[in-house]
């Protein structure tokens, strides 16, 4: 699928359809997170909360970014993900409140680490995998129904057959007599 701009993400996963291509785009804002973790060992609260300030920034500008280029329905589908290098950087994203939330509702992007974008992918292939059992299921009721239905009409028959079987042991019992 051709995005906006004839833009590539860094991976675009294919989901079963109806759903479309998931992009994943890594961002390295290494340089703000650099000057956060400095200013934190240096004890320095003034730069640290300057760095923060300026990493969470970034990573808002990325996912505007992300939600812009790569977000394209029904070309793809209606979220993406942005992946972050380092557990380090993942974790100050998430230390500040409110910031995943955010980016998950305003640009419908969802913050990975180098950790969870196994479990992130590992939901996703699971979720598909109920939702095909789950189609799956359906196919299943239906023959179900259909088979119920056959059995019915078989009962019937086999009611019938009863019925002239008895009729014919009378129509013999009264020959023999």
């Amino acid at each position: 699928a051709v995005l906006p701009n004839n833009t590539r993400a860094d991976c675009m996963l294919n989901l079963p359809p109806p759903t479309g291509r998931v992009a994943v785009d890594a961002k390295f804002p290494l340089e703000d997170y650099q000057r956060l973790v400095v200013a934190q060992e240096k004890g320095d609260l003034v730069a640290s909360n300057s760095a923060q300030k300026a990493m969470v920034a970034r990573v808002k500008l990325e996912a505007k970014s992300i939600k812009n280029k790569y977000i394209a329905p029904p070309k793809t589908t209606d979220f993406a993900v942005l992946y972050v290098p380092t557990e380090g950087m993942f974790a100050e994203i998430l230390r500040e409140p409110g910031l995943f939330e955010m980016l998950q509702s305003e640009y419908r992007v969802t913050i990975a680490g180098p950790t969870t974008i196994a479990a992130i992918l590992s939901s996703y292939q699971l979720g598909f995998r109920t939702l095909a059992i789950a189609e799956q299921t359906g196919q299943v009721w239906e023959l179900l129904t259909g088979i119920k239905g056959e059995f019915g009409k078989f009962g019937d028959m086999l009611e019938k057959t009863r019925e002239k079987l008895v009729q014919a042991t009378k129509t013999i019992d009264s020959a023999s007599t």
